[in-house]
């Protein structure tokens, strides 16, 4: 059997996401509680993300461009993966307040995100990207990704929502972007 470069590129980018995903999940969390998810998109479904991302570059004209150089480059990976995280508080209420209010309480009434859910994020971000790295695949992380993804509703009530989008080309498409 003779496998194509291209083909070969495909299958390594869709097995390397599933990694990804598990090393989001395996990744510490604070309080040892889970607020994370991940998923995968391809195809028709990246293809939707890309459209939005565009419509929201578009919307905000001269200051919403890179939304649309982001999108070109989520055009010419292969896949995305997105890792969202809950607004969700942890319970340490007056002990902590780190996240300026009172109490978790008023963190959750208030509608803002408890300090450890960006912590969350960013150590299972690291952690993915890391083992992205580990595996000479072109990557970045884009909020651009989570904005779209966020609005469309990829993951459901998950609000905190970044991308990593995946590529394997002769040159990276995440250099001399314009």
């Amino acid at each position: 059997m003779l496998i194509n470069s291209k083909k070969a590129e495909e299958s390594a980018i869709l097995n390397l996401a599933y990694s990804v995903c598990a090393a989001a999940r395996t990744a510490p969390k604070a309080c040892g509680i889970d607020y994370l998810e991940t998923a995968i998109l391809t195809g028709e479904d990246k293809d939707r993300l890309t459209a939005e991302m565009r419509k929201i570059g578009e919307s905000h004209g001269e200051s919403g461009k890179f939304f649309c150089r982001d999108a070109d480059n989520v055009d010419a990976s292969g896949a995305v993966v997105l890792v969202g995280a809950k607004y969700e508080t942890r319970g340490l209420n007056e002990r902590c307040k780190l996240c300026g209010f009172d109490n978790c309480g008023a963190c959750g009434k208030a509608g803002a995100a408890c300090v450890f859910t960006s912590m969350d994020l960013g150590i299972a971000l690291g952690s993915a990207v890391s083992l992205v790295a580990d595996n000479r695949v072109d990557n970045r992380i884009m909020f651009t990704i989570g904005q779209a993804a966020s609005k469309l509703g990829l993951l459901g009530d998950y609000k905190m929502i970044m991308g990593i989008p995946l590529s394997t080309s002769g040159k990276s498409v995440f250099y001399d972007r314009k």
